[in-house]
């Protein structure tokens, strides 16, 4: 997949891991818990290389294959309560965040339309495909 094609779709706006930290605190903090280590939802850190579809394997360095998947799942389905409730500003402010926080990105990470379709996840190769079958 070329990153014209990754860049196509994503909406106007932008967001810094600094700003993503601060919406984080306001909106992620009581599910995923302090530096997303994990509360009543899935921890967002990386754990160990990933070696099954296991659901407790998976976190954003080691699953996520491009950050493009993270973003819109961010966009469509966070906070779980409000889905679809946070700005194009703030979901690019969060992703950066998270990456950040995954060691994907730079703690000082612009991330826009562009920045993001550049983004080359750690596990981008590796990627698990749950129903093989099904491509």
């Amino acid at each position: 997949m070329t990153f014209s094609k990754l860049r196509s779709g994503l909406p106007a706006g932008s967001g810094t891991a600094a700003q993503g930290a601060q919406i984080y605190a306001q909106k992620c903090v009581a599910c995923h818990g302090e530096n997303g280590k994990g509360g009543s939802a899935s921890a967002l850190l990386p754990r160990g290389p990933i070696t099954s579809i296991n659901a407790a394997e998976k976190s954003i360095a080691n699953f996520w294959p491009y950050a493009t998947t993270l973003f819109d799942y961010i966009r469509r389905a966070m906070p779980w309560q409000q889905p679809k409730s946070l700005t194009s500003d703030e979901v690019y402010a969060l992703t950066a965040y998270l990456l950040a926080l995954n060691k994907v990105v730079d703690d000082n990470a612009t991330l826009d339309a562009a920045t993001l379709s550049k983004v080359r996840m750690p596990n981008r190769d590796g990627f698990i495909i749950r129903f093989p079958d099904r491509i």
